[in-house]
């Protein structure tokens, strides 16, 4: 294929792949059969919807997405489970992981179960002490003082403590793989189990947790109870969904599109603080919910106390709300600390090693367990190549791995530990953890790297730069990001719209911050829009634009609404640039 506007190697060194013919055909049949704007038809060409299907794409209801909670194995043995307990004023405590998935997984259970005047035990492992999910101790003394214990986001492999927890029922509400044997216990709800069929493996642990209690409260209705509205917890399902970057397809579509209008009421005190000392002063957008709410929620289970984040967003309490807050926006600012520090000393490892490995991996003593998979992700970013990330305290490494499409990292993690390279890990496909002794760190290395290039990962060569078209100024107007916004929500595996820009001339650009990029362009015919790249001066694009000297480029980034002082404006998040006639 042609490179789009003859640009083979842009400023980020990427090769730009526009449109195919069939997505061509489809856009211009949309346009003529539903009216909509090009851009939009472009969009929703892209994503595969067909001209007849527009309609129900732009507008995804629950009610039409959400599959019946009883096609997940399991879910009738832990939805009567947990109303025998509910009915019976059990004792029950959740366990959970330490991250967003894990924080709102708890919160949904501790909510719903307030709501029916039933208060439940939170319980979430340290990161650096207990390591993730359920361990021997921690099993041991909740079943002491508890008849059943949920373990959300976690606890699909973990025979042993479950095993240990004697005297209690264990229910697992959980989306990371499973092996061939599943924890002896009540219930293992897991789409993606090896019994299952794979095609709710897109869900969060959220979504599973939230499946249940549709469930649960579809059986309470058959006994003349109601429970909880819960059409009012879907902002904390669309919050795990984005941060646990889940694909934003299927009924995912439904609870983050539904859950950012719950959101935006500002009803759950938690987030309502939250948003605030993060200072969101617009419309709640998926890149709010990854980007400035996520990573504070995870950032007690990061670098503080790992509970701080669950007890943040279950709490009905406006006084204890804005002390989380304040508390995780603060470990929140130390975690950035710490991850820049780290990334540097990797990136510089990495590359000594070498960026064109099948894997890309790095090690180091001290290196904070709560930021080792932020630096995997910058890594993968920098090499579009499966990446790893290893803090040693002594003889024993915790590490983290993040993957690119095409390549299934986690179940080559898990592969590891079977063949004892490992001392544990697991995860899914995009990411995962491990746990590795010293004296195995090279071999388990060498032979991951052996699995990423059977899958291929040794032919990946620098991304390619989709785009979804050509856009002039003056037809980029905040009424088409609008319509192109009900196209989404965007994420994984439905990555927003990328527009170019051609030969458009810079009217004005400057560095802001430490290494950001403010600029304005324009086509010559009247029509202007500012643009933002950030971290432009970490690489080649922000010196470029800021020395333009007159040259014309084309710019390539995704549209969004830039709101200041009440007017809304359209910006250019500015991804990619290229001169123009080249």
């Amino acid at each position: 294929m042609k490179a789009f506007l003859n640009v083979e190697q842009s400023a980020t060194g990427r090769r730009w792949i526009g449109p195919s013919i069939e997505e061509d055909r489809l856009a211009e049949a949309m346009e003529q059969a539903t009216g909509l704007p090009a851009p939009v038809c472009r969009t929703l060409a892209r994503r595969g919807v067909e001209p007849h299907e527009a309609d129900s794409f732009l507008a995804p209801t629950l009610r039409d997405l959400l599959p019946d909670p009883l096609t997940l194995l399991d879910m009738n043995k832990a939805s009567e489970r947990f109303i025998t307990a509910l009915e019976r004023r059990e004792k029950i405590a959740v366990f959970a992981d330490y991250d967003v998935d894990g924080g709102t997984s708890a919160a949904l259970l501790i909510t719903w179960l307030k709501a029916m005047g039933h208060r439940a035990t939170l319980y979430i492992p340290d990161r650096i002490d207990e390591g993730y999910g359920p361990n021997e101790p921690a099993m041991e003394t909740l079943a002491k003082d508890h008849d059943l214990i949920i373990c959300v986001d976690c606890g699909t492999l973990s025979h042993g403590p479950i095993a240990a927890a004697k005297g209690a029922d264990v229910m697992v509400l959980d989306h990371h793989l499973g092996s061939e044997t599943l924890p002896d216990c009540v219930a293992v709800v897991n789409p993606n189990r090896q019994d299952e069929t794979g095609e709710l493996a897109h869900l969060c642990a959220a979504g599973v947790v939230f499946m249940m209690l549709v469930d649960v409260n579809r059986r309470l209705r058959a006994k003349g109870i109601t429970g909880p509205n819960l059409m009012s917890f879907l902002d904390l399902v669309a919050l795990a969904t984005v941060a646990d970057v889940a694909p934003l397809i299927g009924v995912n579509r439904a609870f983050v599109r539904q859950g950012l209008a719950v959101m935006a009421q500002r009803d759950r005190i938690g987030l309502t603080a939250l948003a605030d000392v993060a200072g969101m002063d617009s419309a709640p957008t998926s890149y709010h919910l990854g980007f400035l709410l996520g990573p504070r929620v995870n950032a007690g289970g990061r670098i503080g106390a790992a509970d701080l984040g669950a007890r943040l967003l279950a709490t009905d309490d406006p006084r204890e709300a804005e002390s989380l807050a304040k508390q995780l926006d603060q470990l929140n600012r130390e975690r950035r600390e710490i991850e820049n520090e780290v990334r540097d000393l990797a990136l510089l490892q990495a590359e000594e090693r070498g960026f064109d490995s099948p894997l890309v991996w790095a090690a180091g003593e001290g290196w904070h367990p709560g930021v080792v998979g932020i630096v995997a992700s910058r890594l993968k970013e920098a090499t579009n190549r499966p990446s790893i990330v290893i803090g040693f305290d002594g003889d024993i490494g915790k590490g983290s791995g993040r993957s690119v499409t095409g390549i299934d990292l986690g179940a080559s993690i898990q592969k590891l530990a079977m063949e004892g390279l490992l001392i544990k890990g697991g995860g899914h496909k995009m990411a995962a953890g491990l746990t590795v002794h010293r004296d195995k760190l090279d071999a388990a290395m060498e032979r991951l790297a052996e699995l990423m290039a059977r899958q291929g990962a040794d032919r990946l060569g620098p991304a390619d730069l989709r785009l979804d078209g050509i856009l002039m100024p003056g037809a980029a107007t905040v009424e088409l990001v609008e319509q192109i916004e009900k196209a989404g929500p965007f994420g994984a595996s439905a990555s927003a719209p990328r527009f170019v820009f051609p030969d458009v001339q810079i009217h004005f650009a400057k560095r802001v911050g430490a290494n950001h990029l403010k600029a304005t362009f324009g086509d010559g015919l009247g029509a202007r829009i500012d643009a933002i790249a950030f971290g432009a001066f970490d690489g080649p694009i922000g010196p470029m634009i800021e020395a333009h000297n007159g040259a014309r480029f084309h710019l390539a980034g995704r549209l969004e609404i830039n709101i200041w002082q009440g007017r809304q404006s359209v910006q250019l998040r500015l991804e990619d640039a290229a001169p123009a006639g080249k």
